[in-house]
């Protein structure tokens, strides 16, 4: 397989084929271009504005995603696509070679907060990472319809494997969204805050696009379960939506009768580190846990007589998320509880 070098404008993302690209983004510093991998099939039944897209290593420490993307280029055949499906499995390349969460080779920036207004075309929002998103909002988000952005936690947090997404006003597009998320298997559907600026997926469901996220590992390894939970969404999604022939049946938790559906949008969802310390957790991600049960020890190793101070729950739930790392910082959320919520749908 081979690569052709381009510019966004030179993409061919329309004529029936697989096309695989290097899309060049110009480096801010060195004499050279930030090289995007993406991979697009058009088929015979390809729709102008509909299509799928599925994007790893919108963080750059997160590798789940790029793991199941890159399987997927071998496995996906141009006879079985009948509309259009895009890969990019390394999207934030400029983090991705520093493994690091932030672009921190380049301008720093979170690209999982660059999706706001004026990214790369104002001068103060001109950096690698928010012509990134730039790059998204003007070649891809015009062609397709549904939004796959695949996340694990990296360095900041161990999360209870789940597939993700904001509630939206639309009934119908809240319905396609939940069903879309249930596919990839996993334990929990999570539901979360939208106040956060500039999120590749709240743009996306801002859009109307079916989006949905996933939080498949953590630790900055590849978790074997996470990669077989993200290529079985994927897989499903762009069959489901009409996207890919074939069959697939329901796998893990998803056909077991097993999901959960839980939302953290309550702020007393998160329990905030008071001081600089280590943490050290007291229930397994995934646990129900009762309001007011201590869940965590948060320990101050300069005071090393003092007890530890308790991380303890608001709400009655499961733990969805805890820091991954022993030290912690003040203001860090340690654990977060997320609140059992019915699906929209059996």
């Amino acid at each position: 397989m081979q690569r052709t070098i381009v510019q966004p404008r030179q993409l061919d993302l329309d004529s029936p084929g697989r096309r695989d690209y290097w899309v060049a983004l110009e480096h801010d510093s060195v004499w050279g271009d930030h090289l995007i991998p993406l991979t697009v099939w058009v088929g015979p039944k390809a729709q102008p504005d509909q299509g799928l897209v599925a994007f790893g290593s919108n963080h750059g420490n997160e590798y789940e995603g790029p793991v199941v993307l890159k399987h997927l280029l071998r496995e996906i055949r141009l006879e079985n696509v009948m509309g259009r499906i895009i890969l990019v499995p390394v999207l934030n390349a400029p983090a991705f070679r520093a493994g690091t969460r932030e672009s921190t080779l380049d301008d720093g920036v979170n690209l999982n907060r660059a999706f706001v207004d004026g990214a790369g075309t104002t001068t103060a929002l001109a950096g690698i990472t928010h012509r990134i998103a730039a790059f998204v909002r003007q070649t891809i988000w015009p062609r397709v319809h549904v939004v796959l952005d695949l996340h694990s936690g990296g360095e900041v947090a161990r999360f209870a494997m789940c597939a993700s997404f904001h509630e939206v006003d639309d009934p119908q597009l809240s319905q396609s969204i939940e069903q879309t998320a249930r596919w990839f298997g996993t334990p929990l559907i999570v539901t979360y805050q939208n106040s956060t600026p500039g999120l590749l997926p709240s743009e996306a469901e801002r859009l109307g696009k079916i989006t949905v996220g996933t939080e498949l590992g953590w630790g900055c390894a590849v978790q074997p379960q996470g990669v077989r939970y993200g290529r079985q969404g994927v897989l499903a999604a762009a069959i489901h939506h009409g996207q890919l022939l074939g069959e697939i049946q329901p796998i893990g938790h998803h056909e077991a009768g097993t999901q959960r559906k839980v939302e953290m949008v309550n702020r007393e969802c998160f329990t905030v580190a008071p001081f600089d310390g280590h943490y050290e957790p007291l229930r397994e991600c995934g646990d129900r846990v009762q309001a007011g049960e201590t869940v965590g020890l948060l320990h101050d190793f300069d005071h090393l007589d003092a007890d530890p101070w308790p991380a303890v729950s608001r709400v009655e739930g499961v733990v969805l998320a805890q820091a991954w790392r022993a030290p912690v910082l003040r203001g860090q959320h340690i654990v977060v509880v997320a609140q059992e919520r019915a699906f929209l749908t059996s």
